[in-house]
């Protein structure tokens, strides 16, 4: 969706993404969205057909009636609804701003890359907290499971959790009790980043004892929804949450999901329908509860993973596309071979961009920060151990950790020994 549809001049203390709407532009999506009968599907086509929400919002019911799966019978209901749901924005307005959350449209600039991939994409997003697509949120991963999981699946899910986020990975799940609630708490016990994304609006508290946790992933993540304020956490609001949590990530790990596990349904949204890596952790073999994730193993759906390493490799690929800008154009087509891999062979091009700049190698790369572009330079000159790297740069040990971890997704460092090697170089 063009950023055209949404102004960048609004009050500072407007509820919506700074810098990204307008007050009129961001009452009249809610006002759209609070319209019965229009979900996020109905939304796009609408803003897709009239090019602005304000358009959308005045369309009239021979106006509606042209456009594709629309007929005159939907096309009067639409307009009623979309009439009546005026009456709606300043209530949900006052909830927003009283429960501290702020309105992330799509097409603004701090709407997320990944999640603006999928069919269909909310128009609108409800976040407590900070989401950071370009920055500390970048690489994303989910880890999903059930509810009703042993002492095997909680250690597993924190372990992946404080691992990966200790490597500078943000940890996305649903805030559900069992496995996604271990998630959560795992990134958070190490400083790193976790998103919940809850089926319910953010007025309400599901499950009612993780109002803590809730107020924790809002001082290191977010809490995000798709649905209005008010909105109660009823059964058929999880299928779709779970279309976000996939959406928002790179790749799905499934930790101890039963045969009925929903989990199985992010893991089959997330490779059917938008082309993530999905991993599954094995559980015991006569173990019900990993009985889902074992079939899912055994079937192909999922690729083994037994430990942190093992994700970071499988997402490499995909992380080095997020990375340039390309996910969107590689990932539409799960099943097109991928033209520009990331690794030894792509690394010459890779490398005469960074060189053909006279400041120190690695500068010229995009999205690298002072740090990534530090280590580079000085693995340039030769092959360094973690310590020997963390003395010539003068970088924390403990970010150091984590910033190579992050270049070696991006397939720029590799390990050769004990030693840390600039790839090409």
């Amino acid at each position: 969706m063009p950023n055209g549809l949404w102004s960048t001049d609004h009050p500072a203390d407007h509820p919506a993404e700074t810098g990204a709407v307008e007050p009129s532009g961001v009452a009249s999506l809610l006002r759209l969205t609070l319209a019965k009968g229009v979900g996020p599907a109905t939304a796009r086509r609408l803003l897709d057909a009239f090019g602005t929400v304000d358009r959308a919002c005045a369309a009239s019911v021979a106006d509606l009636e042209r456009v594709e799966g629309i007929g005159p019978t939907r096309a009067r209901r639409l307009v009623g609804a979309i009439r009546e749901a005026e009456a709606l924005v300043e209530p949900e307005l006052r909830a927003i701003r009283e429960a501290g959350v702020r309105l992330v449209p799509i097409g603004s600039s701090g709407y997320p890359a990944l999640l603006a991939e999928i069919e269909p994409a909310p128009a609108l997003l409800y976040v407590r907290g900070s989401i950071e697509p370009e920055g500390r949120d970048r690489y994303p991963v989910a880890i999903v499971g059930s509810r009703r999981c042993t002492a095997y699946g909680i250690e597993q899910a924190e372990r992946f959790a404080m691992h990966l986020a200790e490597a500078g990975l943000t940890i996305v799940s649903g805030g559900a009790r069992g496995i996604d609630a271990a998630a959560h708490r795992g990134a958070l016990r190490v400083g790193g980043r976790s998103i919940a994304v809850l089926g319910c609006g953010l007025a309400r508290c599901y499950p009612p004892e993780h109002a803590g946790l809730y107020e924790q992933l809002a001082g290191g993540g977010a809490v995000v929804s798709e649905l209005p304020m008010q909105t109660p956490p009823n059964a058929e609001n999880f299928p779709a949450r779970n279309r976000i949590i996939s959406g928002l990530s790179l790749g799905v790990i499934v930790i101890e999901a039963s045969q009925k596990s929903g989990a199985l349904i992010t893991a089959r949204v997330a490779a059917e329908d938008q082309g993530r890596e999905v991993m599954g952790v094995p559980g015991r073999v006569d173990s019900e509860a990993s009985r889902g994730t074992h079939d899912l193993l055994r079937q192909g759906g999922a690729h083994l993973v037994t430990g942190p390493a093992d994700v970071l490799e499988i997402l490499e690929q995909s992380a080095w596309h997020a990375h340039r800008g390309t996910h969107g154009a590689r990932y539409a087509d799960p099943t097109k071979p991928d033209p520009i891999r990331p690794g030894p062979a792509h690394v010459p091009a890779v490398e005469a961009e960074a060189r053909s700049e006279s400041s120190p190698a690695g500068a010229a790369l995009p999205g690298l920060d002072e740090d990534q572009r530090r280590i580079l330079g000085v693995l340039s000159e030769s092959p360094r151990t973690p310590d020997e790297l963390a003395e010539a740069t003068g970088i924390d040990p403990g970010r150091l950790r984590g910033q190579l971890t992050r270049l070696e997704i991006l397939g720029l460092v590799t390990r050769q020994g004990l030693r840390l090697a600039r790839r090409g170089g």
